[in-house]
C-alpha cells in the first residue's frame, strides 16, 4: 500500500515518462537538423536530393530516442547505421562530400542514446559489444583525426558512464529503502512480541493471585460442609465449594485465551462495509453501497476510522428513520476517503423504546476519532427531509501497521 501512494505521490515527469521521451526526442531532432543546416555536422556545400533525404532520414533516426526505454540497443543500433551511411557514402562511395571532413558527423542524439543500454538493458554483454560498435562508428578511426577521434569517444563515454553511476546509485537506494522497511517489520514484531510475552505474564500473575484466594474458598467451604451443624448449612457450603471449583476451572480456560492471541481477531476494516450494508438489509432497511476507486488505497487505522462511522450511522438510521432508504457511497484515491451516508425521509415513527437507547454521544465521539487521524466529519439534515453523514479522512496514515 505504501507503494501504491508513493508511485501517485511521484513527479509528473515520472508518471508519464513516455511524454517525457518524446518531448526530449523532439528537441534533439530539432537541435541536430538545425546543426547540420549550420555546417557543424555532415552537410555539404552544395547540397542535391541525397543530402536532403539523409538530413529527413537523420530525423527519423533522431526520433527513435522516444523508445529508448523501451529499446535501447534499437536506438543505438538506428542511430550507428545512420552515422556509418552517411561515412560510406562520403567515403568510399563519394557521393555525398561534406563540407567540413573534420567533423563529427553524428548526431548529438547518440550522446543520448549512448545512455541506454547500461541503464535500462539487462544483458550488460551486449550492452557493451554494442556500445564499442558505436563508439567505432561515431569515432571513423579509418579517417583518422585527433579533434574528431577525442570529441566521437567523449561523445559515446559519457553516456555510459553517467547510466553506471546513476544505476549503481538506484540499487544503493533501493537497498537502503528495503533495509529501512526490513527494519521496521521487525521492530514491529519485536514490538508484538513484547507484548505477548507481557499478556502472558499478566495472565500467569492473575492465574497465581485469584487462584490462591479461590483455591481457599473452596477449602474454607469443604470444611464448612463437614462441620456444619445442620443440613441447611451444609448445603450452603456444598454449593459454595460447587461455585468455586467451577470458576477455577473457569479461569484457567481464561487464562489460556489471555496466553494466546485468537486466531480469528481481525479488526475492522473497508472490506467489511459490506457486511454491514447486508446486515441493515437483512433487517428490513434498503441500503445500497456504491464504491469507487481502490480499496486498498486507505490504510488501517482509515478503514477502522471509516468503518466505525458507517456502523454509526447505519445505526442511527435504524433508530431514527424506519422505513428510509439509504445510499452509501464511498470514494478512495490517492489523497483521501470519503464516506458519505444519506437517507430518506423515514416512513414511519420511531420506536420509543429503540430511539432512546444509546447515549446519545455517538457523532460526538466519531468527530474525535476522526479528528484524530486529521479528518472532518459533517452530519446534518438534508432539504429532502432525510438525513446526511459525510467523512473526509487522509488516505494514509502512518503507523506500525504500514510496514506489514
Amino acid at each position: 500500500m505504501t507503494d501504491d501512494r508513493a508511485a501517485g505521490a511521484r513527479p509528473w515527469h515520472r508518471r508519464h515518462r513516455l511524454a517525457v521521451d518524446v518531448t526530449i526526442a523532439v528537441g534533439l531532432v530539432l537541435l541536430d537538423t538545425g546543426m547540420t543546416l549550420a555546417d557543424a555536422t555532415w552537410w555539404p556545400d552544395h547540397p542535391g536530393t541525397l543530402a536532403w533525404v539523409m538530413l529527413g532520414v537523420q530525423a527519423l533516426a533522431c526520433a527513435s530516442l522516444a523508445v529508448r526505454r523501451i529499446a535501447p540497443l534499437t536506438v543505438v543500433g538506428v542511430l550507428g547505421a545512420f552515422t556509418l551511411a552517411i561515412s560510406l557514402l562520403n567515403s568510399p562511395m563519394g557521393l555525398l562530400t561534406s563540407a567540413h571532413q573534420g567533423n563529427v558527423w553524428a548526431p548529438v542524439s547518440t550522446l543520448l542514446a549512448a545512455y541506454g543500454p547500461l541503464f535500462y538493458q539487462q544483458n550488460r554483454r551486449t550492452a557493451y559489444f554494442a556500445l564499442a560498435a558505436f563508439t567505432l562508428v561515431v569515432m571513423r578511426p579509418w579517417d583518422p583525426s585527433t579533434t574528431n577521434m577525442t570529441i566521437g569517444l567523449l561523445r559515446t563515454a559519457v553516456g555510459p558512464l553517467l547510466a553506471l553511476y546513476f544505476d549503481t546509485r538506484r540499487r544503493l537506494m533501493q537497498a537502503l529503502v528495503e533495509r529501512a522497511e526490513r527494519a521496521e517489520r521487525e521492530r514491529h514484531l519485536v514490538a508484538e512480541q513484547a507484548r505477548t510475552e507481557e499478556r502472558a505474564r499478566l495472565a500467569g500473575e492473575m492465574h497465581d493471585v485469584v487462584t490462591h484466594r479461590v483455591s481457599l474458598m473452596v477449602l474454607q467451604a469443604g470444611a464448612l460442609k463437614v462441620t456444619a451443624p445442620d443440613e441447611a448449612t451444609g448445603q450452603a457450603a456444598e454449593e459454595l465449594r460447587t461455585a468455586g471449583c467451577q470458576a477455577l476451572e473457569e479461569l484457567r480456560d481464561l487464562v489460556g485465551i489471555l496466553r494466546t492471541a485468537p486466531e480469528g481477531d481481525r479488526t475492522p476494516a473497508v472490506a467489511d462495509f459490506a457486511d454491514l450494508v447486508a446486515e441493515s438489509v437483512a433487517v428490513g432497511i434498503s441500503t445500497e453501497l456504491i464504491e469507487e476507486g481502490d480499496p486498498s488505497l486507505a490504510s488501517p487505522v482509515v478503514g477502522r476510522t471509516a468503518y466505525h462511522v458507517l456502523r454509526e450511522a447505519l445505526t442511527n438510521v435504524r433508530k431514527h428513520a424506519p422505513g428510509a432508504r439509504v445510499q452509501v457511497r464511498v470514494k478512495y484515491d490517492n489523497t483521501q476517503v470519503r464516506l458519505m451516508v444519506h437517507n430518506t425521509p423515514p416512513t414511519g415513527s420511531p420506536r420509543s423504546a429503540l430511539a432512546e437507547t444509546g447515549s446519545g454521544l455517538g457523532i460526538a465521539h466519531l468527530r474525535r476519532r476522526i479528528e484524530v487521524v486529521h479528518g472532518t466529519l459533517r452530519a446534518e439534515p438534508c432539504s429532502d427531509g432525510g438525513f446526511s453523514v459525510e467523512a473526509m479522512l487522509p488516505a494514509f496514515v502512518p503507523t506500525s501497521e504500514s510496514a506489514v
